[in-house]
């Protein structure tokens, strides 16, 4: 009996997925090369893994330019300072052109910023809006009216708003990154503030009276009662939030010419040469592995903190 259930796991955990991903690269290279653009054929997975390496071997060359850029400049400095102590000391950046994966990480730290700054304000809205019916009829209109609202739509407010406000002489972050940030909040917080309210308003009614009876106080209360008890919907709107922030960040970089992904999908599309359209499906195949690992990650974070271990995640 355990030998028949450990196979049927295996299959579905390894064997069923394999084959459907076999499937898919076999239809991709048998129907890859019928479909002509104006840039070319579409590329095989053979012909997109060797861009991918190409990608590789470029951000190796470039971190070699960068470490021989530093080399020289500490060398250099090294002179002034042996010639003259007092001698001031100028340190540059080097300002290279960001790699395929220097874009990758550039995306990743925008996103996560944006997701958990919109997490910190919809998580305790949608708690005092689910304890509190007055609140939720408050706020429940204006989630309505903004919820809908196309991250294209809110890029050219952020920029102008950012750009007006924010300026420094020597910033700590960039216009552009708290553009991308910004626009990613005000479009991911709206799946996790519902999920959070509908969770907390479904409370068990004896739970509620528990609380009663003990007289707990309100951060006793929501602490003890509230969060454990509406911890599967608010994954469920984290993880809802999170895809919509991914998807959210590629198209405003890609609009506004922000750096990440987004834009070098969009530079590659300018470029116009021959391997650009195998560069943009590496890009594409790597937005679309990130987007899975984060939705995974949060997942997993679900799982070491639910305290019904029982309810199966997906």
């Amino acid at each position: 009996m355990m030998t028949q259930i450990n196979l049927a796991g295996l299959a579905n955990n390894f064997i069923v997925p394999s084959l459907g991903i076999l499937s898919f690269l076999l239809l991709w290279h048998l129907l890859a090369p019928q479909v002509v653009t104006s840039l070319g054929a579409i590329p095989t997975p053979v012909q997109v893994y060797h861009q991918f390496t190409n990608l590789i071997v470029e951000h190796k060359e470039e971190r070699t330019k960068a470490e021989a850029f530093y080399e020289r400049q500490q060398i250099r400095n090294e002179k002034k300072l042996a010639k003259n102590p007092d001698a001031k000391i100028k340190t540059r950046n080097y300002t290279g052109k960001p790699t395929f994966f220097d874009q990758i990480w550039t995306s990743l730290f925008t996103v996560m910023v944006g997701f958990i700054l919109a997490s910190v304000i919809a998580i305790p809205i949608g708690i005092m809006t689910g304890l509190s019916q007055t609140l939720h009829a408050a706020i429940n209109p204006l989630v309505q009216l903004f919820k809908p609202v196309s991250p294209l739509a809110w890029l050219p407010i952020v920029t102008m708003i950012v750009s007006a406000a924010y300026v420094s002489k020597d910033p700590m972050f960039s216009k552009s990154f708290i553009v991308s940030a910004v626009t990613v909040t005000l479009c991911c917080l709206w799946p996790t503030l519902i999920n959070t309210s509908v969770g907390v308003t479904n409370i068990s009614k004896d739970l509620i009276n528990v609380s009663k009876v003990l007289r707990l106080g309100w951060f006793t209360h929501i602490r003890m009662i509230v969060l454990p008890s509406a911890i599967p919907m608010i994954f469920t709107g984290l993880r809802l939030s999170m895809g919509i922030a991914w998807m959210v960040l590629i198209a405003a970089e890609m609009l506004a010419q922000n750096p990440g992904l987004g834009k070098f999908v969009w530079d590659e599309f300018q470029n116009g040469s021959s391997d650009s359209l195998g560069r943009i499906i590496v890009a594409v195949l790597h937005i679309g592995l990130i987007g899975f690992l984060l939705d995974r990650a949060i997942l997993l974070i679900q799982s070491r903190i639910s305290w019904d271990k029982s309810v199966a995640l997906r």
